[in-house]
């Protein structure tokens, strides 16, 4: 993945789970975001879309098309674009693509959504490293939901960059 990137430039998704340190990335997101509209870093934050299944292959002029999310605990449909119940015997399922395209928090937009935290292991443990970041914890991901928050929540309902095995 790296050398294709310095081979031929940055590619028009990333594939989040390559990331060693990925708050390093969304930081330089949010700062080239920040940079080119002259906006206070502390200002911005992240909007987030689920994308339809397709090609990304053209690059977003804002944010980035990233992938490689599981998610545990429910799946994602394609036909209402909303979480739903996992398949039984099913653990993890593959999340959709997703842009990460930031904004304005006071302009961000407002739907129906659980905020479902990102980890990095399945193990959804960590510590605090020197940055003040949880060695495990990414972010929380709103995605879009016709159910409550409760309802994901007592499913133990998280996204993973990583599986155990």
């Amino acid at each position: 993945m790296l050398q294709k990137w310095i081979d031929g430039g940055a590619p028009s998704v990333f594939w989040l789970s390559g990331f060693f340190f990925t708050h390093a990335f969304l930081t330089g997101v949010l700062q080239n975001y920040a940079r080119k509209y002259q906006f206070a870093i502390d200002s911005v934050g992240f909007d987030f879309e689920c994308l339809p299944e397709g090609e990304y292959s053209v690059k977003p002029d804002d944010g980035a098309y990233v992938n490689g999310m599981f998610l545990d605990g429910c799946k994602w449909s394609y036909a209402t674009m909303t979480l739903t119940e996992s398949d039984p015997k099913v653990l993890f399922t593959p999340h959709a693509y997703m842009i990460f395209n930031p904004v304005v928090m006071a302009e961000r937009g407002s739907f129906p959504h659980y905020s479902c935290p990102l980890y990095r292991t399945a193990e959804r443990r960590g510590v605090l490293a020197t940055t003040g970041h949880s060695s495990n914890f990414v972010l929380d991901l709103l995605l879009p939901s016709e159910e409550s928050q409760n309802h994901w929540i007592k499913r133990g309902v998280c996204a993973l960059l990583s599986l155990s095995d």
